[in-house]
């Protein structure tokens, strides 16, 4: 078994090309140009947050891979904060949705106005044609509300009187909700958390990080403004390198072994008989590849590492297992039995 932090055992960068030179290094270097831009977003957000480096490493991987964000904590711990800062550091259009019971899907994507001096309808598109969507809250809006974002979050189209319209790319979804006050809240459908690539659990800071907090914003005027660093264009052509990003094909084996034993964890000798009611779907052996692929372009390296699916994982799947009653009684959680899945399937 290799180490965490070594290459896959087929891994082609030890081969040399005719001309002695490495084949990853063209793609090495096209992949530290394009992540630039990504670095300037990570130093304009640590302005304004204090910690939150994974959070910051999710949302990245998200806009690199198109895959949308649902970002779970207590009130107070800064997610709003983190992905409207990430929207202010790259020039794009940028809308904060705070979602309540009363929301209607029109308030959302838009709906059809009627002019009476030419007696016809117009579309009024609604501020889900954005680029980066702030859903705030996401759990308190109702079932019809959610549900309008489906087709957005998965075609980046919507319809609006039987008329399509797309979304402008790139497009992004993050969401936040609130996992302790259940008053007035609704639950996400399946349907509509599978559409999610990651589920970012935030914690609290560490008391280091709690002690720079109050002192960089325990004043009245403690505001740091977010510089524009990143374009639109400049996000959609390093989504056209990470394609590029080289998977071994034991590394894809691996990936597709944790998946099925979300499944079937029986036929991986894991002693989870009866604990999932549903594990991950194709949607989530895609996603993990996707997320490995982005979290190696961040490291700089032309080809994903198990240790890249084994970092990102936990966020991709956690939120893809539904847990029995049992699991449930015996205060097992999603997050609990991936983490055991992750413990028990070998590392190529």
């Amino acid at each position: 078994m290799n180490d965490l932090n070594e290459p896959a055992l087929s891994d082609t960068n030890q081969t040399l090309t005719t001309d002695g030179a490495p084949p990853h290094r063209e793609l090495t270097e096209r992949i530290a140009y394009a992540s630039e831009p990504f670095q300037k977003i990570v130093s304009q957000v640590n302005q304004v947050l204090v910690g939150q480096s994974h959070l910051v490493d999710r949302m990245l991987i998200g806009l690199l891979t198109g895959g949308h964000l649902l970002i779970e904590g207590v009130p107070g711990l800064a997610k709003t904060t983190a992905v409207a800062s990430l929207a202010k550091a790259i020039n794009t259009g940028f809308q904060r949705l705070q979602f309540t019971p009363d929301l209607l899907p029109a308030d959302l994507i838009g709906t059809q106005v009627y002019r009476p001096q030419d007696q016809t309808f117009v579309v009024q598109k609604g501020p889900i044609f954005s680029n980066l969507i702030l859903a705030d809250e996401i759990n308190r809006a109702p079932a019809k509300v959610q549900s309008a974002l489906l087709e957005a979050m998965q075609e980046h189209q919507v319809t609006i009187g039987g008329e399509t319209f797309a979304l402008p790319e790139p497009f992004l979804v993050m969401a936040t909700q609130n996992p302790v006050e259940q008053e007035g809240t609704y639950a996400l459908p399946e349907a509509q958390t599978d559409r999610f690539m990651l589920k970012v659990v935030v914690d609290y800071p560490t008391r280091d990080e709690e002690l720079q907090i109050l002192r960089r914003m325990g004043k009245t005027a403690a505001k740091t403004e977010v510089q524009s660093v990143a374009s639109p264009e400049q996000i959609l052509a390093a989504r056209e390198v990470i394609d590029e990003i080289h998977v071994d094909q034991k590394v894809e084996e691996y990936i597709v072994d944790l998946v099925m034993a979300t499944r079937c964890p029986e036929a991986y000798g894991l002693p989870l008989e009866g604990l999932i009611q549903f594990g991950g779907s194709p949607r989530a052996t895609i996603n993990l590849t996707l997320a490995a692929r982005a979290a190696a372009f961040l490291a700089g390296r032309a080809y994903v590492l198990p240790a890249d699916v084994r970092s990102i994982a936990l966020d991709v799947l956690r939120h893809r297992v539904m847990v029995t009653y049992e699991a449930e009684a015996e205060e097992l959680s999603s997050a609990a039995i991936v983490q055991q899945i992750l413990d028990h399937i070998p590392v190529p």
